[in-house]
């Protein structure tokens, strides 16, 4: 099991992170000292800040006390449980408690899982290796459904769900959300000029040169559609998403590759319009995120292409 489970992290690039969440900071080093070699570990010392750590780093699995003070254990795994964000993320509570009351109330409020407390190191290890394995799995099929296949980005099926719940995020936190529109400069003529096989090679070398700027695992790239990709950058406003967006640009134009019926030089170039909001409200929406990025993306386009579009920010209160 621990092969699929290393052989499912090497597929999306990444060890599987594991948020260990206890107000005892004992219990949070023998647990650390026991995974950390394993796993990427990240830690909460009380329920809500078990939640933020969630929204920030979206953990593949969480070990959680139950006994804490203000939230306990069942009332954060409940919180994680009704947010869209969170509630896939698989729970195990770690408890003293061992009567039949406490674990049926635990698989009541979305747990998969007891371990009991003293922590046997054995134990431990063995539960979370199969929690992790049956995770990471999940999300590898998952993933097929909503995955690009020939870019091997984000679909538009994807990048619909991951807009909306990212707004939500921000929205409740009270920052900043932006949006970039991207598109393959003439490329109807690179095709017609080169041939749909090198189109599609085109594609898929600027997608991964796309991506290759989007470090944060909860930022979004999507295909949109044909020539067009989609960024969203939660927490970033427009100064930081003009700056990706610049290197987005840069990381295409060092690709070189050679189009010759481009109006704008021999390479392929993209045009980014970049749309973004303070922090959205409850009269605003992500349709006027979008449409604001679609201008900015057609004002790339009429100001000679080759370049980031990013005038103004949206209105607070726009939904359309």
């Amino acid at each position: 099991m621990k092969r699929i489970l290393e052989e499912l992290s090497s597929l999306r690039g990444s060890r599987a992170r594991v948020l260990l969440c206890d107000d005892q900071p004992i219990n949070i080093r023998l647990a650390n000292a026991l995974l950390k070699g394993d796993y990427d570990i990240f830690m909460a010392t009380s329920g809500m800040q078990a939640i933020e750590q969630c929204e920030k780093v979206q953990p593949d699995l969480i070990l959680m006390d139950v006994n804490m003070p203000g939230l306990n254990g069942y009332e954060t795994c409940e919180r994680l449980k009704q947010n869209t964000a969170t509630l896939g993320i698989p729970v195990i509570f770690l408890t003293g408690l061992n009567s039949e009351e406490d674990e049926a109330r635990g698989f009541d409020v979305g747990g998969v899982d007891f371990i009991s407390k003293p922590i046997h190191g054995t134990v431990l290890k063995a539960r979370v290796l199969t929690h992790l394995t049956l995770k990471l799995q999940s999300d590898f099929y998952r993933n097929i459904a909503v995955t690009d296949s020939l870019t091997g980005l984000f679909n538009r099926r994807k990048f619909d769900s991951e807009l909306a719940e990212k707004w939500e995020l921000c929205k409740r936190s009270g920052q900043a959300i932006s949006l970039l529109m991207i598109d393959i400069d003439y490329f109807k003529r690179y095709n017609d000029h080169y041939g749909h096989q090198a189109g599609d090679h085109c594609l898929a070398e600027v997608a991964h040169a796309i991506r290759s700027n989007f470090h944060r695992s909860y930022d979004c790239v999507a295909r949109y559609g044909g020539e067009e990709f989609a960024g969203i950058l939660p927490m970033a406003g427009s100064e930081q998403a003009i700056k990706l967006a610049e290197s987005v640009c840069q990381s295409v134009a060092r690709l070189k590759l050679p189009h010759a019926r481009s109006e704008v030089g021999p390479h392929v170039t993209l045009s980014i319009g970049v749309a973004s909001i303070t922090a959205p409200d409850p009269g605003s929406s992500p349709v006027g995120l979008i449409a604001l990025a679609d201008q900015n993306l057609y004002q790339a386009k009429a100001h000679g292409r080759a370049q980031v579009y990013a005038e103004v920010e949206i209105a607070q209160g726009t939904s359309a």
